[in-house]
């Protein structure tokens, strides 16, 4: 049986953090697309960032990809190959206006399926309802921050009524069929060889184990001619992909940084788990807080917002000449928005002023830590301007890290960690500082 080329649009740049040795793409016109498709390894991400852009928006950038992807697949000659729409594993994001993009322009599929589940950040699905770990505790993530999201807001942890809501009834619960913890674990390949029309699925799943049975029966139907999409974490990449482990552990990756040198940590992400990450790694030796203020960011002039950034770049430039890591975030206090185009409106222009301080940065940096989902797309897409990156592994359970290349104009061969809002224990962000600020004696990397 031939392993298909698996093909992930990633609606922010995190959904690569449980494999590794793989390409990520920040463009998306054909000939960068068939970098992708011919590289060895089984599977690579296009960082389309739609969770950042209104739904129409999301609509169009995912058909771009589409239509591009199957003029670079008719060109490489690819056969088998199978689309994810990888989304949060806390059921935030487009849906269903991006698996429906996806289907239009690259159907007909017999089914696609949600499966939500992301071990590595305590998110599992039992009897079709998904739950977020909180303190050793399974909450329905109906019942958390998330569920209240200002853009992507829900009332449902069944699966099925989430679908019924998010599709307006056009999917009715009824209809969803749902793969049960007996049923995965059993195998359900003769299931899947039954379905058709696009029928929607939603998938149980406690351990990896539970997702790699469900994949090797997908892989086996698809390989009967099965045609399959998945909207789903990340943890069903890693038993699509079975890459095993990664090259480097993540507790040896100082090795990367360049020159033993004080790196530089980029806090946008502003869920609850972030600022209190945030807080722990405020109080690491070697690191210096520098807070940019954004609240008025909509109704600054741009006098005003250069002056912001003068003042940010300076502060940054005093803190790492004196041999610390400056900690540059987002000022936390949650604001409050008319409507979610003027929330979008206002992530983008923090985005913006965050990416110029990114090019603002000391060039010989050590490293770079970037926290939050839209806030590392950007990194990646607009502060590096990297068409494409290859991804090294994990510094942390759900953390990626990433290497810009040696021709890079401003930072070669610099190790950027993609840390998602939503990841990690309190002391997580810490964890990876000292991964990074320390090398394997114990000793100051500078």
């Amino acid at each position: 049986m031939s392993s298909p080329k698996i093909i992930v649009l990633d609606d922010d740049p995190t959904g690569s953090q449980t494999v590794h040795s793989c390409l990520l793409l920040t463009q998306w016109d054909v000939e960068t697309l068939k970098l992708g498709l011919v590289d060895e390894a089984p599977i690579f991400f296009v960082l389309t960032n739609t969770r950042a852009l209104a739904p129409e928006a999301a609509r169009q950038v995912t058909a771009e990809v589409c239509q591009n992807l199957k003029r670079a697949i008719a060109q490489v000659g690819i056969e088998d190959f199978l689309v994810v729409s990888r989304s949060d594993s806390t059921l935030r994001g487009h849906y269903p206006i991006e698996t429906d993009a996806i289907a239009q322009e690259l159907g007909s599929f017999d089914a696609h399926f949600l499966t939500p589940a992301f071990f590595e950040g305590g998110r599992i699905t039992r009897d079709s309802i998904h739950y977020l770990h909180v303190d050793g505790q399974p909450v329905p993530v109906h019942e958390t921050e998330f569920a209240r999201d200002s853009v992507f807001g829900y009332h449902h942890s069944y699966l099925p009524d989430y679908v019924a809501e998010k599709t307006q009834g056009t999917i009715a619960a009824e209809a969803v069929e749902r793969f049960t913890l007996d049923e995965v674990r059993s195998g359900c390949f003769e299931r899947l060889m039954a379905l058709e029309n696009n029928t929607c699925g939603v998938v149980d799943a406690e351990t990896q184990t539970d997702l790699d049975q469900f994949a090797a029966d997908i892989l086996n139907a698809a390989s009967q001619g099965k045609r399959f999409l998945f909207r789903s974490a990340a943890s069903l990449l890693t038993s699509l992909a079975n890459l095993g482990p990664q090259p480097i552990a993540a507790e040896d990756m100082a090795q990367y940084v360049r020159g033993g040198k004080p790196g530089a940590v980029l806090v946008g992400s502003h869920v609850q788990k972030t600022t209190q990450q945030l807080q722990h790694l405020l109080q690491e030796t070697g690191v210096t807080g520098v807070e940019v203020d954004v609240r008025h960011l909509l109704d600054e002039s741009p006098q005003q917002r250069e002056a912001v950034l003068t003042g940010v770049l300076e502060k940054v430039q005093e803190s790492w000449s004196s041999g610390q890591t400056p900690v540059i975030y987002t000022s936390r206090e949650e604001l409050q928005f008319p409507d979610p185009d003027t929330r979008l409106k206002f992530g983008v222009a923090v985005s913006q002023l965050l990416m110029d301080v990114v090019r603002g940065l000391p060039p010989e940096l050590g490293f770079l830590i970037s926290k939050g989902g839209i806030t590392s797309n950007d990194v990646l897409s607009q502060g590096l301007a990297l068409p494409t990156a290859k991804l090294l592994g994990q510094i942390l359970a759900g953390c990626s890290v990433v290497r810009t290349p040696e021709t890079h104009p401003q930072f070669p061969n610099l190790p950027v960690v993609l840390f998602p809002g939503n990841v990690g224990d309190e002391r997580g962000l810490a964890t990876v500082y000292r991964r990074f600020a320390y090398n394997p004696s114990g000793l100051p990397s500078s």
